[in-house]
């Protein structure tokens, strides 16, 4: 077994962003454990596959075990599972929230705390967390409180780790998009999510994917929260 060859660990990986993730790593000679709860095992020698609910702590101890067992290193994890309900604030019910909770908060913390024990023993690292810009530049059409708890929660704690781990050779960023087009939004919808963008167009997959790759080689960032979200961030329009 070799452990030369870098390793990413990638959450969400099913498809979307993690799935073009999954590709995009490969492409790089990265060796890619991918984890989502439906996703299907890979021909690709270079791809383990490990299926689990990433809200549960076993599912964070399998997938670095798993992957340790199988590439013998940890270099990069991308915590790109996550859920966004957008939906008036009185009207969230508890499921929402324990589910909300659950993915973005809890499976943030039981893999990255797993991840970045082995990134310190190899002195060597990179977290990235996907967020979402709607945390900075709420949108009066758009309620989306269970959102800003949550991911306002990684973008605090992307800066608190990247301080935290700044002289132990672990770098941590995040990269916020705005809204990305994907199967969830039906072709009716599109012309009025375009509009919520000073640029016109909702993002790409493909944004989002160049964006991590970018924080991937960029050695000297760290603590960053990148937006990439045509505009938003930037202010009203």
């Amino acid at each position: 077994m070799s452990t030369e060859q870098k390793v990413v660990i990638i959450t969400g990986a099913s498809q979307g962003i993690g799935a073009v993730l999954v590709r995009a790593y490969r492409d790089r000679n990265f060796r890619v454990i991918a984890s989502s709860r439906s996703i299907k095992d890979s021909a690709d020698s270079g791809i383990h596959v490990v299926q689990g609910d990433i809200s549960m702590p076993e599912t964070a101890e399998r997938i670095i075990r798993e992957g340790l067992e199988r590439f013998g290193r940890i270099d990069t994890l991308v915590n790109n599972a996550g859920v966004f309900l957008s939906k008036p604030f009185v009207e969230f019910t508890q499921e929402d929230y324990d589910h909300n909770l659950g993915v973005n908060v809890a499976g943030f913390f039981h893999i990255t705390q797993r991840a970045a024990a082995e990134m310190l023993k190899q002195g060597s690292g990179h977290i990235v967390n996907i967020t979402t810009s709607l945390v900075s530049q709420p949108m009066a059409g758009m309620p989306a409180a269970l959102a800003s708890l949550t991911k306002g929660g990684l973008n605090a704690v992307t800066q608190a780790l990247a301080m935290e781990f700044s002289k132990s050779g672990i770098r941590v960023n995040a990269v916020s998009p705005g809204i990305i087009r994907t199967p969830m939004h039906s072709p009716e919808t599109h012309a009025a999510l375009d509009a919520l963008h000073p640029v016109g167009r909702m993002g790409e997959i493909r944004d989002i994917v160049d964006a991590v790759l970018y924080l991937e080689t960029a050695g000297f960032v760290t603590g960053e929260i990148l937006h990439v979200d045509g505009g938003q961030n930037a202010g009203r329009w």
